[in-house]
């Protein structure tokens, strides 16, 4: 089938050709390697097997070629072997699949990393085993240390949400200030409330919600805009710990096949990024964004500094339309099913949220707005085509981040306004096991629309959201074409007639990803010139049943045309014999 298919290729010859006129244009040679340090035409990494491309022009390929950071040449095992050189380093993928670097378009790395070291509440099944992980966890605190992270999830002990009470009397010297998976809502114990001067009297706020007792004291739940309230006590980290959960965060994205992300952060992430990039510790590309609000420091900072390189790139802004599903914040058009007084919230008014847009987009900014029910995405679709409208035709790659529960005349609109669709799949897989109670059948038909958003023409870009969910691309591609929820009770899929397939799904996280970030022209496919970030998957996910994706293992991660990441099935040589 592989010879089939490529039997088309170009030769050899054409291919070097090909490759040299593109390297000598677009390659960045790594600074502490000369061309000199590589004989000519001799690749530093070689990679055999089965190959997906994801480019459309040549989707199949038996090797790749990589000549320092940039790719050499793809084609065939027997052509691609004439560039090996004694100090090429060559990979057997096997039976495996070599597919391009994994893009998770929606990510918050260095909260993930700092995550990776907090308590760990996202399995606890029942209310005493989450008093009993956070009691043992402050236990090995000091005194006067905030407990923060968890990433608890009610549903998984029957929906009640947990109370300070639970946990006072096992947290009494630390703050304790642990949020939903979700991260639109936060739970505090009374150490915490009284660290941040909050008593029962404290006052609600716009776009957030302070949960209350029967009696109107505070529970020690709050919710989106609320969380500012707490936030504003707890002791910020410090660079150095913030560059420590960079590195953490990236060496623990590596092992699970991600090349790059679009971080969704700070201005002070931003600077933890380029300490990180000056040291040398960049395992995986970032297109950091900035909160939309602030669209004239990062214009300001583009215009002093430019747009940054392949390792580090600015230009976006993230914004909020809405809250969460879980949390019961997040917007829709009619009540939520189980609450028929509440349609959640809009944590910015819809004058903030298109003065900022227009302002940025005027700029040149790409703006990336955070939107979950389909009052919420129909209002930043309205602003979209405003803006658009007002602003004048330019490549422009707006984007709407989550777009879960679309309103069915709101499909058509992502691709006919341009709009990409950031969507992160094993929400779906995750969420499917209690929304039908929140939003009922009919409005489920279009929850998660992959199928209907690319049949209307729509692309998709998807992601992790991670530290909401695990960074896992494997896992999406298995939610994305099975639609299997966690608690195995949709075998068949939970609403199936949005699967996609196992490419559109590839897509979704190699050209498409890059796309979303306008970094297409050198990553997200394998085709010569472009830069060596490439996967090598232990099982061919084109071949294998669909209810196995979510197990193949990651058996090697390449960045910059080095290996950043291997197991012990990785099979390496160096110096193969050309005739191999």
């Amino acid at each position: 089938m592989i010879a089939t298919k490529l039997s088309t290729e170009l030769s050899i010859a054409r291919q070097i050709l090909i490759a040299a006129v593109l390297v000598g244009l677009h390659t960045r040679m790594d600074r502490k390697t000369s061309a000199a340090d590589v004989p000519p035409m001799h690749a530093t990494l070689v990679v055999q097997g089965h190959i997906w491309t994801a480019d459309p022009q040549r989707p199949w390929a038996e090797a790749i070629a990589a000549r320092n950071e940039s790719i050499l040449a793809v084609g065939t095992r027997d052509d691609v072997a004439k560039l090996i050189g004694p100090e090429t380093e060559v990979i057997d993928a096997g039976d495996g699949l070599v597919v391009p670097g994994l893009i998770d378009s929606h990510i918050h790395l260095i909260d993930g990393g700092l995550r990776l070291a907090s308590v760990q509440l996202r399995d606890a099944k029942s209310r005493d085993e989450f008093v009993r992980r956070i009691g043992k966890y402050a236990k090995k605190q000091l005194p006067g240390t905030w407990v923060t992270g968890g990433d608890w999830d009610h549903s998984r002990w029957g929906g009640e949400l947990p109370s300070r009470d639970w946990i006072d009397a096992v947290t009494p010297d630390n703050p304790v200030w642990i949020n939903r998976l979700d991260g639109h809502m936060s739970l505090a114990n009374t150490a915490a409330m009284r660290a941040a001067k909050v008593g029962d009297d404290v006052k609600d706020v716009d776009g957030g919600e302070i949960v209350r007792d029967a009696t109107g004291q505070p529970t020690g739940i709050f919710k989106d805009n609320a969380l500012g309230i707490i936030d504003r006590a707890q002791p910020d980290s410090s660079t150095q710990q913030l560059l420590d959960a960079t590195v953490a965060a990236m060496d623990y994205l590596a092992a699970r096949g991600v090349t790059a992300v679009h971080h969704l952060g700070t201005f002070q992430h931003l600077e933890v990024f380029r300490v990180a990039q000056k040291r040398g510790l960049m395992k995986t590309r970032v297109y950091a964004c900035t909160p939309l609000e602030q669209w004239h420091r990062l214009a300001d900072e583009v215009k002093a500094r430019g747009r940054g390189d392949e390792w580090l790139k600015i230009g976006g802004l993230k914004g909020f339309v809405d809250g969460s599903l879980g949390s019961r914040t997040a917007a829709f058009l009619q009540p939520f099913s189980d609450t028929p007084t509440g349609r959640g919230l809009l944590v910015n008014t819809a004058e903030d949220l298109e003065s900022w847009t227009a302002d940025a987009d005027r700029a040149g900014l790409q703006v990336v707005v955070h939107a979950i029910g389909d009052r919420a995405i129909r209002l930043q679709l309205d602003v979209f085509e405003r803006v658009a409208a007002a602003n004048g035709p330019r490549d422009r790659r707006f984007r709407i981040e989550h777009a879960q529960h679309i309103a069915p005349a709101d499909i058509p609109r992502f691709a006919k306004l341009g709009v990409i669709a950031s969507m992160q799949p094993y929400h779906a897989i995750d969420d499917g096991r209690w929304a039908e109670r929140v939003i009922g059948a009919e409005r489920s038909k279009t929850t998660y629309a992959f199928r209907s958003l690319i049949d209307s023409g729509g692309r998709l870009a998807f992601g992790s959201d991670w530290f909401v969910a695990p960074p896992t691309p494997m896992e999406g591609i298995y939610a994305a074409v099975t639609r299997r929820t966690l608690d195995d009770k949709h075998p068949g899929g939970w609403v199936p007639r949005q699967k996609i397939s196992v490419e559109e799904s590839l897509r979704a996280y190699t050209i498409d990803a890059a796309y979303a970030a306008f970094s297409e022209k050198s990553l997200g496919s394998l085709e010569p010139g472009k830069l060596a970030d490439l996967v090598v998957l232990g099982r061919n996910v084109f071949e294998i049943p669909p209810e196995e994706l979510n197990t193949v293992p990651i058996v090697a991660t390449i960045v910059n045309g080095k290996v950043v990441y291997r197991n012990s099935a990785m099979s390496t040589s160096v110096g193969a014999s050309s005739k191999n």
